[in-house]
């Protein structure tokens, strides 16, 4: 990848010597999380990247996080999960917008891979229409209370603690709910498509410490509505690691599959689906690091339209090449077990979260409306 700069380049080459470690084990965690994968990043010095170095990151840039991500996930997708959502979801919140205290109680732990933080955001009646959540934040007898409910969170079976999305008296703001706190009560945890837990828990008359605040008054929850962006390049770069993995896996059996006397690979049909998944592959990688390159030129977070362009891209491209690879190894990729059965499993998820491919066209649409087309110059 030309773009990168020298000391991006040497990062990923770590990055990639250290993956290769992971290979043999790959596709086998079944829902666990991956910790000695993750505790080997950090002994490595390449865990949660982007992460201040006062907790144990490496203070580089989100650009960093994404070819760590990119990386590990296309030898070990749920490696990449977990350093995708350790990396820029919830814990780069509290290291954005945190305080000392937050940031002290719960980074050093996960930046040593020993530990996860969840971001919370979905209610039952509130998915994509984020300003319809009910979950609150009030003020009573001095103290912050929370109350409300979240549902679809990622890590909480294994984690300590959830960045939560609320409603203060003045408008929408973040703060960290740790999971052992008595108001906290864990209702269903569901088995998603790819068997990760997903959790649904209430909030009741928790008391939130002024220092567990991350977001609040309209200003500063625009500022966590911007850096969220990364975190859809994030989900982006994922996929692009994903279907980096079936289209090699792809690779690897044509080349080796016989019928009629020749590697199923020498046929033009298989050819042609192998250049054309290639091709969604690259363009895909493109939209996300030219997105990254451009916010860390300027200075700020990827832009909306770039970021929801790279994720509604990123994450119908996976789907497609990851079937592909499917029709490539037939029967065998059919069966449950096999790496691309359970690629394919993961690949659907990304359609939904870190934003539906239906809201990424919304938001396109209205950037194109009210900036219109980005001049040369910005690019």
């Amino acid at each position: 990848m030309g773009m990168l700069s020298t000391d991006q380049r040497a990062f990923a080459e770590r990055a990639e010597s250290v993956a290769a470690e992971f290979a043999d084990d790959a596709y086998t965690w079944d829902g666990d999380p991956p910790w000695a994968n993750l505790r080997r990043l950090a002994e490595e010095g390449l865990y949660c990247p982007s992460i201040d170095e006062a907790y144990g990151g490496q203070g580089r840039s989100d650009v960093a996080a994404l070819l760590l991500t990119e990386a590990v996930g296309r030898e070990c997708p749920d490696t990449g999960w977990f350093t995708y959502m350790q990396s820029v979801v919830g814990p780069r919140a509290i290291d954005l917008f945190g305080s000392e205290a937050v940031k002290e109680a719960y980074l050093p732990d996960v930046t040593a891979g020993e530990s996860f933080v969840s971001i919370a955001i979905s209610e039952p009646a509130a998915g994509s229409d984020v300003a319809s959540m009910t979950t609150e934040v009030t003020e009573e007898g001095g103290q912050l209370v929370c109350n409300g409910e979240k549902t679809w969170v990622g890590g909480v079976p294994f984690g300590d603690a959830a960045v939560t999305w609320v409603r203060f008296p003045e408008g929408l703001g973040s703060v960290v709910i740790p999971y052992d706190d008595p108001g906290v009560e864990i209702e269903e945890v569901y088995t998603n498509m790819a068997g990760y837990a997903q959790t649904h828990f209430t909030i009741d008359d928790v008391v939130v410490p002024e220092s567990h605040v991350l977001t609040r008054g309209e200003d500063a929850f625009k500022e966590q509505l911007v850096a969220l962006n990364w975190e859809r390049l994030g989900s982006s770069v994922l996929t692009v690691a994903w279907a980096e993995a079936a289209l090699e896996l792809a690779l690897a059996y044509a080349s080796e599959r016989e019928q009629f006397g020749h590697p199923i690979g020498d046929f033009q049909g298989i050819e042609w689906k192998l250049a054309e998944m290639y091709r969604q592959v690259e363009t895909a990688a493109a939209l996300v690091y030219q997105a990254a390159a451009g916010a860390a030129g300027h200075g700020q977070p990827p832009s909306r339209l770039q970021t929801s362009t790279a994720k509604l891209h990123c994450s119908r491209m996976v789907e497609a090449v990851v079937s592909e690879a499917v029709q490539i190894v037939g029967a065998r990729a059919y069966q449950q077990g096999h790496p691309l059965e359970y690629l394919y499993r993961l690949a659907r998820g990304r359609r939904i979260a870190a934003g539906t491919d239906e809201m990424q066209l919304n938001t396109v649409a209205r950037a194109l409306k009210d900036d219109g087309l980005p001049a040369v110059s910005e690019r």
